[in-house]
């Protein structure tokens, strides 16, 4: 059972009654990212998240882990491009404790200058982790490709720079102007009485009032034709590779999901089969969706030798091509429905998982996408459908890239990508 209420302050509360486990999931969904920062404040809100866990008012450090983990829970956050979260997952016995500790870390959190320094340090080591990783490097720069100067492509921890920059009084001036309620959404998921949750929430949160409020707003970003390539001594050329894609919220999105499993999903995809089990070209090659506020993407991955980068991201094209023209059977459209209900009635075993999806939907959508709703959509796909998604993201091709390794040939990745390199037939001959 479902429900979606909003306190006198404007905070949206969405709740989802499991009555079969002993469990429940509290999670505090701040619409703020990386996305809502500047190249000189860049990565204050991943800091942020780390400066909430450093003590309150209340509790230290040690005392805000051992309150949750003393009875068996488990406290945790993450920072995105668009949302930050704060969640705790424990007894439904200990919901009271989950609510006292969400609530005293985002109104209590000391921010002390010692514990700023100090942190400072943990996350410029996370900046160095991230470096240690050609995948982390990649991806932040193919969002540099992808967006150019827009704040979507700014990397979520910052730079080195930015971090040493911040200052307590920048951070307490963030915080009061973007945690806000109307920029919050408060998702409970697991076994619980109503009433008395409605009355904890009222508790904790029904207070929080604020006077300077952001109320978060994002722009519709192009997606640019980029190609970059950052050398970085390590023995693959990593490989990336961008196209249209469907905003978060889209009708479109999951016949997108769909044709992309088709393309590179899985084992099974033609990617992986291609490339890897055919050529034996790659250990691993796949492809995936990022949907955000008005922007969308689809983005291919591989990591091989660099000698054979040419002759693998032209196979990867003229795949693509050969996808985007090709009938999806009702064999195999009846087959990817299934894997798609499959893997998202599977994701939702959990309270946390219920949570985690329940607060993103209201964030960001202000509504709950209930299963039996995704199910009728994913049920409701098409050839229509599937055509007009197809028109718009694959067969645009190729948009953008980046490459991470010792050595690339970007020019000639340039034009391999952006010119004609193979004749085609656009008429649809095969089925998949």
């Amino acid at each position: 059972m479902y429900n979606l209420i909003k306190l006198s302050n404007g905070l949206r509360v969405v709740l989802e009654e499991i009555d079969y486990v002993n469990s429940i999931s509290a999670g505090l969904w701040v619409k703020n990212g990386s996305r809502n920062e500047n190249k000189q404040n860049n990565g204050i809100s991943h800091f942020i998240e780390h400066m909430l866990f450093k003590g309150t008012l209340n509790r230290s450090s040690k005392q805000i882990a051992e309150a949750v983990e003393d009875v068996g829970g488990q406290l945790n956050a993450f920072t995105g491009k668009e949302a930050t979260c704060y969640y705790v997952k424990i007894l439904d016995t200990h919901l009271d404790l989950a609510l006292d500790v969400i609530s005293d870390m985002l109104f209590n959190s000391k921010f002390s200058e010692e514990d700023i320094e100090k942190e400072k340090g943990v996350v410029i080591e996370e900046i160095y982790m991230n470096e240690d990783s050609p995948e982390d490097v990649l991806m932040d720069l193919h969002n540099e490709a992808i967006w150019g100067k827009e704040s979507i492509a700014l990397p979520i921890l910052g730079t080195i720079d930015t971090v040493k920059s911040f200052t307590r009084q920048q951070i307490v001036d963030y915080v009061s102007s973007h945690y806000i309620p109307e920029n919050c959404v408060l998702s409970i998921a697991g076994k619980f009485n109503e009433k008395e949750i409605i009355n904890l929430i009222e508790k904790y949160f029904g207070e929080w009032k604020v006077r300077n409020k952001e109320i978060t707003n994002y722009s519709h970003p192009a997606i640019l034709n980029n190609h970059l390539f950052k050398k970085k001594k390590i023995e693959q050329l990593h490989i990336s590779l961008g196209l249209n894609g469907v905003k978060a919220g889209s009708e479109d999105a999951y016949t997108l999901l769909l044709l992309n499993n088709i393309l590179g999903g899985g084992a099974s995809s033609i990617l992986f089969q291609k490339i890897r089990e055919e050529k034996g070209r790659c250990y691993s090659i796949y492809s995936y969706l990022s949907s955000f506020n008005n922007a969308g993407v689809v983005t291919i991955y591989t990591g091989l030798n660099s000698k054979y980068a040419i002759e693998v991201v032209k196979l990867i094209k003229e795949e693509i091509e050969r996808f985007s023209n090709m009938d999806i059977s009702r064999e195999r459209l009846l087959k990817g429905k299934e894997q798609l209900k499959g893997s998202y009635i599977l994701g939702l075993e959990s309270t946390s998982s219920r949570m985690f999806n329940n607060g993103k939907s209201v964030l960001f959508l202000n509504k709950i996408n209930k299963p039996e709703d995704i199910i009728k959509k994913i049920d409701n796909i098409d050839n229509d459908k599937i055509k007009k998604v197809m028109d718009n993201t694959f067969k645009k091709g190729i948009i953008n890239s980046a490459y991470v390794g010792e050595e690339c040939d970007l020019e000639l990745m340039k034009i391999l990508i952006e010119k004609d390199t193979i004749p085609f037939n656009n008429n649809p001959s095969t089925l998949i």
